[in-house]
This record gives C-alpha cells, structure tokens and sequence, in this order.
C-alpha cells in the first residue's frame, strides 16, 4: 500500500473518536437545559386556552389577593420553606367561636403554615417581618424573590395559598345558624341558605344580600361603586322565575333572610 495513503487513512481513524466527543457535550445540554429552564409565559397559555374553549370560554375570576388571616407557604426551590419554626396561629381558637355553625364551620382548624397577621405581615426566615396584605399571589412570590436576591443567587419564589380565612360573608336574618361563614369557592344565595341550615319556621322567602363598598380597588362582575342590593323571592325561584337573581356571593356580602 502507498505509505502516504496509509497515513491518511491511520489519521481518519485517530480524528474520528475526537470529532464525536466534540460534538456530543454541545447536543446533550442544549436539550437539559431547554427541558428545565423554560417557562411558559401567561400570554401563550391564554391564547392556547381560547383556542381550545372557543366560543364557550368562561372569564376567569380576578388572581386572588392575600388578606388578613390568611395562611400561606412560601418556598425556594432547592432551600425548602422559608417558614420561621413551626407557625400555629394564635388566633385560631378565637376564630373558632366567631363562625358560624353550620357545614363545619365552627370547628374549622387553621391549617399549618405562614400567617398573615393583623398587621399585614408575615414571619419569614431570612427576612422577618414582611408586609404582603393586598398582593396577588404572583405579586407576592416577585416581591419576595427580590428580596431573597440578596440572600440567594437566582433563588426561584413559590407562593401558593394554603387556607383561606379573609374572604367571608355573614348570614343574618331566619336562617337556622346565622353567623359569619368563609367563602372559600363560588356560593350563590341560595346555597348559602342552604349551608346555614335553611330557612327557619318564621320566614317568608325573601332574600336581600347587601354588598358594601369595596376598599381594595377590585371589582367584581357584580361590584357597584358605592354599594349594591340584591334581592331574591326564593318561592318565584322554585317556580323557574327571575333563576338570574340568584347571584353569587363575593367576600364581605351580608345576607338577611327574610
């Protein structure tokens, strides 16, 4: 064989194993780091969503804000929570008293986690007190990745909500436990009868929801600027009658039955 053709060739087989190993370490995390570090943004899974509900898409209901009394976590990834200890409300047995007693609303536990205060502000390890009142969820964990910044490098916030206890209504009137109730999923007039025990001997059907001002800048689809009255003949609503007076209720509604 040529000798200048030999070598060639020998040199072919030398080049080919590094030309792999070359290429490979450029493939291999350009596809990890495209699984795990691309986030969907808000925009494309709204316009997905309206191209799968088509006509029948619902509005979805303003991002929930946190409120006094609320219980939250709020964690980083790869650090855990950043609960101080383990946080049990103390208000919990005195909020035990002051709701009503109907669908197990009297012995309602405060779940575990981080509080809210009265004061608006929540124990965080690293931070102290933090102020987070009024904010969405989303808003929250931004503030507070800000925050944790100086602490951790690129830390990734989740806050998510764990129970509840700002948004309520109160049920007076000829029910059969009236009293203050949380209003943790959407609830019509006529369930929130229903779940206070019903109308009691005396009454005579009507319902009358007041709704206050709102202080918090949101609105609601049925939020008036100053204040609104709603009221509902629950026996024309038996009937099939006037079925779009049965609105549903929003946080700080009064409910008097009749």
């Amino acid at each position: 064989m040529d000798p200048l053709h030999h070598s060639r060739l020998r040199l072919v087989f030398l080049l080919l194993p590094a030309l792999f190993f070359l290429c490979l370490p450029a493939s291999v995390p350009a596809a990890q780091s495209s699984a795990s570090d691309r986030i969907v943004n808000d925009a494309a899974k709204q316009d997905l969503r309206r191209q799968v509900m088509g006509e029948a898409e619902s509005t979805l209901d303003p991002e929930y804000r946190i409120g006094y009394g609320d219980i939250i976590s709020v964690s980083i990834y790869g650090e855990g929570s950043m609960a101080v200890g383990d946080q049990v409300p103390p208000a919990a047995a005195a909020d035990k008293s002051k709701a009503g007693k109907a669908g197990g609303e009297q012995s309602r536990s405060r779940a575990q986690g981080i509080e809210v205060r009265l004061d608006g502000r929540s124990s965080l390890l690293h931070l102290g007190d933090v102020p987070l009142v009024g904010m969405t969820l989303s808003q929250a964990a931004e503030y507070l990745q800000q925050l944790y910044k100086t602490i951790y490098e690129a830390p990734l916030v989740t806050v998510t909500l764990v129970q509840s206890n700002s948004r309520r209504y109160t049920m007076m009137g000829q029910v059969a436990s009236p009293g203050l109730y949380h209003l943790d999923s959407p609830l019509t007039m006529v369930q929130a009868v229903a779940k206070a025990g019903g109308f009691t001997e005396w009454a005579n059907h009507d319902i009358t929801v007041i709704r206050p001002k709102r202080t918090d800048g949101a609105k609601g689809s049925d939020w008036g600027k100053e204040g609104q009255t709603f009221k509902l003949d629950y026996d024309d609503f038996l009937k099939g009658k006037k079925v779009g007076d049965n609105i549903t209720l929003q946080p700080d509604d009064i409910v008097v039955v009749h």
